[in-house]
C-alpha cells in the first residue's frame, strides 16, 4: 500500500500542474492513466460498478464522481477536483485534490480551497491507537464549520486497501468519543467535501456526478492513511 500510495501521489501531483485551461476533462482523466500503468498501477475506478472512465474530475459545482468527456472543456477560474484510485499488486490507495485554474474568479474560492484541505489534515492529525471515528469526524466537521462553509454528509471517508471501499466508513461530522474503535494497522480515507453553500447534494442525470443543490462551488480532498500506535502515516503523498 505504501508503493500504491506512492504512485497515486505521483500522478495526481502531475496532473495538480498539467491541469490548463483549454483541455478537456477526458483529456486529463486518460493522461492520469497513462502516467499510473507506467508507473506499474492500474486506474481502480475504471469499470467500478459500471463507472466509464479511469479518474473522476468534477468542475465547480460538482462535488464528486464527475464523469470525463470529449466535450467538457476546463475553463480559467474553474475549480477542478481530481478523485484517483490505484491498485498494485491487489492493494488499493484512494485520494483527491482540487486544484483552481489560472487565476481564481472569487477570492471565495481560493478560501474554498485551503479550509477544506485545512479540514482533511485535521481529521488525519486526530490518528492513534484506538480512534474512534467520531473523534476524526468531529474534528473535519469544527476545521470545516469554523471557515463557515458547508459541510456535505451524504458522503463520507471509509476504509480502504483490498477493496476501494470497506467498513468502516469516515463521517466528516461527528461527536468525538462515540463511533467505531479503529485499531493501528488499518487503512482509511479521509475526505472532507465542503461547499460554499449549502450541504445539499443532488445526482446529475448521468446517474453518476454528484452536484450542490444551489449550485455553489465544491473542494475535496482526501488522503489514505495508515494509522500506527502512536499516530498515522500518510501515503498518499510525495
Amino acid at each position: 500500500m505504501r508503493e500504491s500510495g506512492r504512485m497515486l501521489a505521483t500522478v495526481l501531483q502531475s496532473m495538480r500542474h498539467k491541469a490548463a485551461a483549454g483541455m478537456t476533462t477526458k483529456q486529463l482523466s486518460d493522461m492520469a492513466a497513462r502516467e499510473l500503468r507506467a508507473l506499474g498501477g492500474e486506474p481502480t475506478i475504471q469499470g467500478y460498478q459500471g463507472f466509464p472512465e479511469a479518474m473522476c474530475v468534477s468542475i465547480n459545482d460538482e462535488v464528486v464522481h464527475g464523469i470525463p468527456r470529449a466535450d467538457r472543456i476546463i475553463a480559467e477560474g474553474d475549480l477542478v477536483s481530481l478523485d484517483f484510485c490505484n491498485t498494485y499488486h491487489g492493494m488499493i490507495t484512494d485520494s483527491a485534490l482540487s486544484v483552481i485554474i489560472g487565476t481564481p474568479k472569487q477570492a471565495n474560492h481560493k478560501r474554498l480551497l485551503q479550509q477544506t484541505e485545512v479540514a482533511l489534515y485535521a481529521g488525519i492529525d486526530t490518528l492513534h491507537d484506538q480512534v474512534r471515528a467520531g473523534d476524526i469526524g468531529a474534528a473535519v466537521e469544527a476545521a470545516l464549520k469554523q471557515a463557515k462553509l458547508g459541510i456535505v454528509r451524504d458522503l463520507v471517508g471509509h476504509g480502504v486497501g483490498h477493496q476501494m471501499h470497506e467498513d468502516p466508513n469516515i463521517p466528516n461530522y461527528g461527536r468525538a468519543n462515540s463511533g467505531p474503535w479503529l485499531e493501528a494497522g488499518m487503512t482509511i480515507a479521509i475526505e472532507p467535501m465542503a461547499t460554499l453553500g449549502t450541504d445539499r447534494v443532488v445526482i446529475a442525470e448521468d446517474g453518476w456526478t454528484i452536484l450542490t443543490a444551489d449550485h455553489s462551488w465544491a473542494a475535496h480532498f482526501e488522503h489514505t492513511v495508515l494509522i500506527t500506535e502512536d499516530g498515522f502515516e500518510i501515503l498518499t503523498q510525495v
